[in-house]
C-alpha cells in the first residue's frame, strides 16, 4: 500500500488491526518521509519498521518483492 506520510490518519487505517506491522521506506537517501510516516503510525498505536535503505535495504535484509 502506498500511503504518503501526510495521509497517514486514523480513518484510513481502520481496516488494519493494531497488530499489523507497517514497513516504511523512502525512495532516496535524503528523504525523511519514512521517518515521518513511522512516527505517525507509532502515535496511532501500530507496530512499525523503518526500512533503512529503501527497497535496496529490503532486499539486503532477505525479504522478497511482489511484482504486480
Amino acid at each position: 500500500m502506498n500511503l504518503p506520510h501526510a495521509k497517514i490518519i486514523e480513518s484510513k487505517l481502520r481496516e488494519y488491526p493494531k497488530s499489523t506491522l507497517f514497513v516504511t521506506y523512502c525512495a532516496g537517501p535524503h528523504c525523511n518521509g519514512a521517518a515521518r510516516g513511522s512516527a505517525r503510525l507509532a502515535r496511532l498505536g501500530y507496530a512499525v519498521k523503518l526500512m533503512a535503505g529503501g527497497m535496496t535495504g529490503w532486499i539486503e535484509e532477505g525479504f522478497e518483492l511482489e511484482r504486480l
